[in-house]
């Protein structure tokens, strides 16, 4: 679990470019809403004389009619972003958002506020769906994409208060605050809803972590501006589901792969006993080093997993786990899993692209996707959590 901690993420901020003829920034146009898409946003069209424009359009819901307004975008783009600044008809499934920081031009940390949360669940499943069936090459109709749904985890308050580490930026006049989506702007921001009321910003030192998975507890040393999920269920909901997948059995050999501090090395180090074998790969320093006290039976190499990987013994391995931050794997590390033969690998996604991009790279190499378990571990926002499991 190596993913660097950080807020929800706003989205990434649009770099300088050149123009592209006129801007259309500002403007307001009538829309229709279509299907959401990877991100956090919806699809929407907007006729320009001949031609239509595609927008990626903030804060609206399928089928609903609004206005939109355009937050970036020039005649000679290919596509727009917008906002649904006004809700001509609205879907359903749209509420009033809890937090009076969530709407167009205001806080850019949370992408459903304004969806039911039930709605949120469904949505974060199609994306993953769609996903799969785009980028992994599997079939819409196969049991695993079309019944997929997105589990709730016990922690939150309907969706608000999980998140138990929060950074703030600095508002005009010195007050806390959150940037707007896609921007250096700050707006003043009393109380996040998302946040515990105990939450803790990044600050220097170790914090001790606790997991307790079948009457069995770990506790983990972790850098206190260090990666550790933020959702209170997240530690016990993501370990019962590898160890469920994977089914270690005594003198099994596990490579954990972007091991973080040790989370699921000392669940597993439990279940493969001392005739076992947990190999703990981690590419951040200090996270790594921790492991090493956080796993005392576990052997813990720091590094680039490709890197160390490639030199690596080529004796085969019965079990991989795999946290690859939000980028995926890749080809090199999954290429370097397979050539170890193990009988499974449980793959724990926090990018539905990522994943199902791997998910072909280990199809092609005769591993097959056999379950996939998705969660809601950050609710208000798109993000969603996945672990799926692969097989020769």
């Amino acid at each position: 679990m190596s993913r660097p901690q950080r807020p929800v993420p706003r989205g990434r901020r649009p770099r300088p470019k050149a123009s592209k003829g006129e801007s259309y920034v500002g403007k307001r146009f009538e829309v229709e809403i279509g299907p959401v898409a990877h991100g956090g946003h919806f699809v929407a069209r907007v006729q320009i004389e001949e031609a239509s424009r595609v927008v990626f359009v903030r804060h609206g819901l399928p089928g609903e009619r609004v206005v939109v307004e355009i937050t970036e975008g020039t005649a000679g783009d290919r596509f727009w972003r917008g906002d649904a600044v006004s809700v001509l008809s609205a879907a359903p499934e749209r509420v009033v958002p809890p937090c009076p920081y969530a709407g167009p031009g205001l806080c850019g940390g949370c992408d459903f506020q304004h969806v039911s949360l039930p709605a949120q669940r469904d949505l974060k499943a199609t994306v993953l769906r769609e996903q799969l069936v785009r980028l992994g090459g599997l079939s819409a109709s196969d049991p695993l994409v079309a019944d997929l749904v997105v589990e709730a985890v016990p922690g939150d308050e309907d969706g608000l208060r999980w998140r138990t580490r929060q950074r703030y930026a600095t508002a005009p006049g010195g007050a806390r605050g959150m940037r707007k989506y896609r921007s250096h702007d700050v707006i003043p921001v009393e109380d996040c809803l998302i946040a515990t009321t105990d939450a803790r910003e990044p600050a220097a030192g170790t914090v001790v972590e606790s997991v307790v998975i079948g009457g069995v507890e770990h506790s983990f040393e972790v850098a206190a501006d260090g990666f550790w999920q933020v959702h209170p269920g997240a530690p016990e909901a993501l370990v019962s589901a590898v160890m469920s997948a994977l089914a270690p059995a005594p003198g099994d050999s596990v490579l954990d792969l972007y091991a973080g501090v040790g989370l699921f090395s000392a669940f597993l180090a439990d279940a493969v006993g001392p005739t076992g074998r947990v190999l703990a790969v981690e590419g951040d320093q200090t996270a790594s080093a921790l492991s090493v006290g956080n796993v005392p039976t576990a052997d813990v190499t720091a590094g680039d997993v490709a890197t160390v990987l490639g030199r690596l013994e080529e004796g085969p391995y019965d079990l991989v786990v795999l946290d690859p931050p939000r980028e995926g794997a890749r080809r090199a590390v999954v290429e370097a899993v397979v050539a170890r033969t193990p009988r499974k690998v449980a793959y724990v996604a926090c990018d539905p692209a990522a994943l199902a991009r791997d998910v072909a790279i280990f199809a092609e190499h005769g591993y097959r996707l056999r379950t996939l378990r998705a969660f809601d571990l950050f609710p208000m926002t798109h993000h969603v959590e996945a672990v799926a499991l692969l097989t020769r």
